[in-house]
């Protein structure tokens, strides 16, 4: 078994920063739906939701960077295009949406899906002995928990 650098077995290294740049593309494509919704939100909620929404915004746009150095760290080549976001998007594609229902459903199923991929992240970060990558995702996967919940509050479920 060749190791890296890190002390990781390289073939599972490769395979943990392909999983990192699809998380990567997702998290694009949720901060884009985060900004639209922000933009576009209209209704007696506008205030707190409007707010809400940039806060979540700024977060994901953290998130992007921390995901994207982990990429590099191991020794890959963060995605950087619209195109591979595309290509590589399981999170909804949010568009027209204005509707304080709507908007929060939308970070809900995004959010869904980003811990379908954190979850398989966490396996493979175990399975590979790299515990960076296992404590970042350990880390998204509590936070977002929580966000599904309180969203999934706010629309009474």
């Amino acid at each position: 078994m060749a190791l890296n650098i890190l002390g990781l077995d390289v073939q599972k290294t490769e395979d943990l920063v392909n999983d990192l740049n699809v998380l990567l593309a997702n998290f694009q494509v949720y901060y884009q739906n985060l900004r639209g919704i922000h933009w576009n939100i209209k209704g007696k909620g506008f205030f707190e939701l409007h707010t809400k929404f940039e806060e979540l915004y700024n977060d994901s746009q953290i998130k992007i960077d921390e995901i994207a150095e982990r990429v590099l760290t191991l020794g890959g080549e963060p995605l950087h295009t619209f195109e591979d976001y595309i290509a590589n998007a399981k999170v909804p594609v949010g568009k027209h949406i204005s509707k304080d229902e709507k908007a929060v459903a939308l970070i809900v199923s995004s959010i869904s899906e980003l811990l379908k991929l954190e979850r398989t992240l966490l396996d493979k970060a175990g399975d590979a002995n790299d515990e960076g990558t296992n404590a970042m995702m350990s880390d998204l996967i509590s936070e977002q928990e929580k966000t599904v919940w309180m969203m999934n509050a706010w629309l009474g479920k």
